[in-house]
């Protein structure tokens, strides 16, 4: 058999990746170069900063006053999610809301609680 990475099977040579161990898979996974020089983003406000940090907004007061009344949600996924303890099991609930604009400013709100109405 040739050990010419598999080219003479149609690709199918040593396992995934063709390369080697367990370690290397071909350069897939979340270590990617970006392919073109973009503009970088430099927040000037301190609600920027925030954004740039992924920290939440827990004021729905700022919101309003950003985006105004003209926001709508629709609640796309109520789940139960179970927990097993050494009792029994927990039950909680997983919603999944979308907020938007209707002008192209969208959001995802995904919160977990012990009932249905906190949850949302």
């Amino acid at each position: 058999m040739a050990q010419g990475g598999g080219r003479d099977r149609g690709g199918f040579g040593r396992g995934f990746g063709g390369r080697g161990g367990r370690g290397d898979r071909g350069g897939r996974g979340r270590c990617r170069a970006p392919r073109q020089e973009e503009e970088k983003w430099v927040p000037v406000t301190k609600l920027g900063r925030l954004y740039l940090h992924s920290l939440p907004i827990k004021e729905y007061q700022i919101i309003d006053t950003l985006v105004g009344p003209s926001l709508k949600d629709e609640v796309m996924k109520i789940m139960p999610v179970q927990k097993q303890t050494r009792a029994d099991q927990r039950t909680r609930f997983k919603a999944f809301v979308v907020v938007g604009d209707g002008n192209g400013h969208v959001g995802l709100g995904v919160k977990c609680s012990k009932e249905v109405a906190t949850a949302i």
